[in-house]
């Protein structure tokens, strides 16, 4: 990895595939479950944060009991991952990740979905090629993404941090990326509103394109083929 290289890591759930709506439809599904009423997109980008259960607190101001969190967390993954397979690719990405290994520098994929879940979900998008390495959570789903973000660095070899840039839509991402040393640039695509993504003091853009444009500059990327990120 020379002095001007640079890697990007990709959220995957509403950065890389465009899964919002899914994610609605499990959310009401899993509030049903529970006696809550429906929330709306709009409401849920103003208050959606991880750890999930946290959310749920600001949604319903009180954490929920076990026994709530058990029934919908297994409700939202079992109605999410069936309508996650019709999900898209967010606009651009299948070019983006193409553009960006044609350029002589290094991705890989960081997300709290199910790791066993994920890989086989990346691969029937074709986009497993771009990537070093892909890691998805093992173990609960009630967790943050700092400490398994800063495992992920560890894992590329020869990749040091501030030559890293983190590209999610929500505020955990940003939040994981500091606490590993790496940048972070945040996309409105996803889970969180705009001005929620903003106090987290870091760039926010509107598309995947700004996001890669943006991550090769602060990175210092200089293409080894002479093309533009």
């Amino acid at each position: 990895m020379g002095k001007n290289a640079a890697h990007i890591v990709w959220d995957w759930n509403g950065t890389l595939l465009h899964d919002i709506d899914a994610v609605i439809a499990a959310t009401n599904a899993s509030f049903e479950e529970i006696g809550l009423p429906p929330i709306t997109l709009e409401r849920y980008r103003e208050l959606y944060c991880v750890p999930v259960p946290r959310f749920y607190e600001r949604l319903i101001g009180r954490l929920p009991t076990e026994e709530e969190w058990q029934v919908m967390d297994a409700t939202f993954h079992r109605y999410y991952w069936v309508m996650a397979e019709n999900a898209g690719l967010a606009l651009g990405a299948k070019q983006l990740l193409a553009d960006w290994q044609a350029a002589g520098f290094t991705q890989s994929l960081c997300s709290l979905a199910p790791h066993d879940l994920l890989v086989p979900l990346v691969r029937t998008h074709g986009i497993e090629q771009h990537f070093v390495r892909v890691d998805g959570r093992i173990g609960e789903s009630n967790t943050g993404k700092a400490a398994q973000m800063v495992s992920h660095l560890a894992a590329l070899e020869g990749v040091p941090p501030e030559q890293v840039v983190v590209i999610g839509d929500a505020a955990d991402d940003a939040i994981a990326a500091a606490h590993a040393g790496a940048h972070a640039v945040l996309y409105t695509g996803g889970s969180h509103s705009r001005a929620s993504l903003e106090a987290a003091g870091v760039p926010v853009v509107d598309t995947l394109t700004e996001a890669a444009e943006l991550a090769g500059r602060m990175a210092g990327a200089r293409p080894s083929n002479g093309s533009v990120v």
